[in-house]
């Protein structure tokens, strides 16, 4: 996440088809402490046909001037609506190295590299066909990500759901439709058993800058990824701390995947406390969201504990037959992914194995079970734990690494390959860690890809593990449709 210098390019981030915002840049020549501010630059966003049609608030964000350590910008709120709007609230985050310094017309408050702005008394009523305004100056060359104004994305769509939009020819979701779990299987639409093959978010606290609209094209295109894992911590400077935020968040990076017919995996991310029943009430609500916000959506997996430990496989069961109603009462269609003992290891880790599940399954239909491994660590023992559930379970590996269980160290790509040959044998899908810039070696991307804004696709950008597991999602799938 080392900040980078400032490249002249269009930064935006893509929902339902649309831009959340643009921001054009001109560039100015290094200016003394108070350069003269050039005219505003104000190059509209291509907007696809969600955006031209909707109602509301939109949000344009404008770089006014530049100088050697920052810059200042204009944020432009418009009522396209019928109706006046009393009252407005901004959201975006800033990657790190970069910092609002002053701002006006609006107060602000922050929490990490997010950022809120609010309205103040003169400017928070904006009548139909009419516009507000407030700006800040920014230390540093970074620009803003994930914009929402009052929860929408700020290139427009009101509160009403955006259409799904109809994904890309032969895409992984086009040749497969709507999945679901037969027999120990996950199948695609023809009934057919598939594979899917793909990455993880980071927590999406921590690296929001390498989830764009550049890096999800090579994901989709150059990857050529069946799916995309959107990680949302629950602690560790995630969810608890603004639930909304990251709600919204997330639903973006969906209809990103959405927009590019991968799949997409709603991970509840909870480590620290182990016990998923201490989120429970987190997690009806959040599952509640994101459910009614998607489900019309035939992509959709729904994970509902990231790595359980330090509790018994009864209480994780527990959780799960309280959790699973709560998106089935919504979303009847999508498979549900239950996280199982021991950082979902079927309690290798802490000295069980496959049996307490296979003797003891969840009380639900089209769910399967997560296993997770990183291979530098884990070796035979739970190779053949993966084995022996897979024969019995539906299983998905929803993370796993070449390297030691902490995600860093050297990279074992030899007993790597050899759980990818069990899984392509068993058409166990697969999820890898981590499509970020993390100084750990798991992470994909050198450290400050994200923040200089790639190159995303090829290998230039890439660590050795990136180029391993690169080159193996890249291989052709094979998903039968006779």
């Amino acid at each position: 996440m080392s900040p980078a210098r400032f490249r002249i390019r269009p930064v935006a981030a893509a929902i339902g088809g649309a831009l959340l915002f643009a921001l054009t840049i001109t560039a100015a020549p290094a200016a003394p402490a108070a350069p003269a501010a050039p005219a505003p630059d104000r190059t509209a966003a291509t907007a696809g046909p969600q955006a031209q049609a909707a109602a509301g608030l939109t949000a344009e964000i404008t770089r006014t001037s530049t100088w050697d350590s920052g810059y200042g910008a204009a944020v432009t709120l418009t009522n396209n609506g019928d109706t006046a709007v009393n009252g407005w609230t901004v959201e975006f985050d800033l990657p790190a190295g970069t910092d609002v310094s002053t701002h006006w017309s609006a107060t602000k408050t922050r929490q990490g590299q997010h950022y809120t702005f609010t309205h103040v008394s003169y400017n928070g009523a904006v009548a139909p066909g009419r516009a507000a305004s407030f700006g800040f100056n920014a230390s540093g060359p970074g620009s803003p990500l994930n914009c929402t104004i009052n929860g929408a994305p700020c290139e427009g769509g009101g509160t009403t759901e955006p259409p799904t939009e109809p994904p890309a020819a032969a895409s992984p979701v086009a040749v497969n439709g709507q999945l679901t779990v037969c027999g120990t299987k996950l199948c695609n639409e023809h009934g057919n058993p598939i594979q899917l093959r793909g990455m993880s978010s980071h927590g999406t606290q921590w690296y929001p800058q390498c989830l764009t609209g550049g890096s999800l094209d090579a994901l989709a295109n150059d990857w050529k990824a069946d799916v995309l894992r959107v990680s949302t911590y629950v602690q560790e400077d995630g969810y608890e701390t603004d639930p909304e935020h990251f709600t919204n968040l997330a639903n973006t990076l969906i209809q990103q995947a959405t927009d590019r017919g991968m799949y997409v995996i709603v991970d509840w991310h909870m480590l620290s406390p182990g016990d998923p029943n201490a989120n429970l009430a987190n997690a009806r609500k959040f599952f509640t969201d994101i459910a009614n916000r998607n489900k019309t959506k035939s992509n959709i997996l729904y994970e509902i504990a990231n790595e359980p430990s330090g509790v018994s496989w009864p209480q994780i069961k527990s959780y799960a037959e309280q959790i699973i109603p709560v998106i089935r009462n919504i979303d009847s269609n999508a498979p549900v992914l239950v996280g199982t003992r021991a950082w979902s290891s079927f309690g290798v880790s802490e000295g069980a194995g496959e049996s307490e599940v296979v003797n003891n399954q969840v009380r639900a239909s089209n769910i399967m079970y997560t296993f997770h491994f990183y291979a530098d660590s884990h070796r035979d023992e739970y190779l053949a734990t993966l084995s022996r559930a897979a024969d019995k379970l539906p299983v998905f590996v929803t993370e796993f690494g070449t390297q030691n269980y902490s995600g860093e160290g050297d990279n074992d790509f030899a007993m790597s390959q050899r759980y990818l040959d069990l899984m392509q044998a068993k058409k166990i899908s697969w999820v890898n860690w981590n499509f970020s810039d993390d100084h750990r070696s798991g992470a994909v991307f050198k450290t400050g890809t994200c923040d200089s804004g790639g190159p995303w696709a090829g290998t230039s950008s890439l660590k050795p593990a990136g180029v391993w597991i690169r080159d193996r999602i890249r291989t052709p799938d094979a998903f039968p449709t006779g």
